[in-house]
């Protein structure tokens, strides 16, 4: 068994500084998880149906164009969820309609909470550590074109590393590993 993740890549220079950050609130995952916006759940798949997730999620990504991202702020799922995480402001309908086609094309369950499009900043810290991440990035701004996606395989010594780009859209520039 595999487990991958799909998800958007918050691009650079914002995708590490954002990751640094996390590592500097004393969030472990930061050097383990990319900065991403989640677009479906780790999810386990047996190896040899790898070719068949890529196909899926080659049709998924012809489904809608690239759009704009827009991060913006802090917010918190605290009481339920100890975590800070970096509010997408724009590209919200966008990013849903994409998480729909990809669990549609894997086959994979609607998530158990409401989906939420986020960036986590910080993850099960103490309060005092979520406080800081939450007031030390609240002016965090930064906006980027979304025109694609990663599948990212879980790797147990480096963590979530991405194994190729999806282009959005009927037209995909060139589809290929990384």
């Amino acid at each position: 068994m595999q487990t991958i993740g799909v998800a958007i890549p918050v691009p650079e220079p914002w995708g590490s500084m954002l990751r640094n950050k996390r590592a500097d609130f004393g969030d472990p995952m930061a050097k383990m998880v990319p900065s991403h916006v989640t677009l479906i759940a780790p999810t386990e798949v047996p190896e040899a149906e790898l070719e068949g997730v890529c196909a899926a999620l080659e049709r998924a990504s012809a489904s809608l164009p690239p759009f704009a991202m827009r991060l913006r702020g802090t917010a918190t799922f605290r009481p339920v969820s100890p975590v800070v995480f970096i509010a997408v402001s724009q590209g919200i309908s966008y990013t849903e309609m994409l998480s729909k086609a990809v669990r549609t094309a894997l086959g994979t369950e609607d998530p158990a909470f409401p989906f939420h499009p986020h960036v986590t900043v910080a993850h099960n810290l103490d309060d005092a550590s979520l406080d800081r991440a939450y007031d030390e990035l609240k002016d965090f701004e930064c906006q980027f074109m979304v025109d694609g996606f990663a599948l990212y395989h879980h790797d147990d010594v480096d963590g979530w590393v991405p194994q190729r780009i999806f282009d959005l859209g009927p037209e995909p520039r060139q589809q290929g590993s990384l």
